[in-house]
């Protein structure tokens, strides 16, 4: 008597599961965001924000890691043929953990809570422009310096 076909255990192919070939992105991803986190976090106990001021050390934050972003992609991307986990483990483990959308809404909220709309606005902006330009100064300048120094 056999299984009916809804029962039946499917035959297993010869190729690895997904999960096994995803195993170490998530573990590098893991390890890079928690060292990330880490650092943003240190700064964040070293230049804390009073309440209703502004939230230098979030905006510096960002916009510092969206800089090393955009050198980050062009040597992986143009210059250096980096292992499979570089890019997962850095970009998105270290300075996606290093950068920060939840903590920039959760300051513009306590902006706005403590009276300082305004602030909340003019820091959502600043904070937007200033990531965008840096990233964009940051690709564009090593992209330079690179074609500067090839012989």
């Amino acid at each position: 008597m056999t299984a009916p076909e809804s029962l039946r255990v499917p035959a297993r192919s010869g190729r690895p599961s997904l999960w096994h070939d995803q195993a170490p992105v998530v573990a590098v991803v893991a390890l890079g965001g928690a060292l990330g986190a880490a650092a943003r976090y240190a700064l964040s106990l070293h230049w804390p924000t009073p309440p209703g001021g502004f939230p230098w050390a979030t905006f510096w934050t960002n916009v510092v890691g969206c800089a090393v972003i955009g050198v980050f992609m062009v040597v992986i991307t143009d210059v250096w043929a980096a292992h499979r986990l570089v890019r997962p483990f850095f970009g998105t483990g270290v300075l996606g953990g290093f950068t920060t959308f939840s903590t920039y809404a959760v300051d513009i909220q306590k902006l706005v809570d403590h009276g300082r709309p305004a602030m909340g606005l003019a820091y959502l902006a600043a904070t937007l422009l200033a990531a965008l330009t840096a990233v964009w100064l940051a690709s564009t300048a090593t992209r330079r310096v690179l074609k500067w120094r090839q012989p």
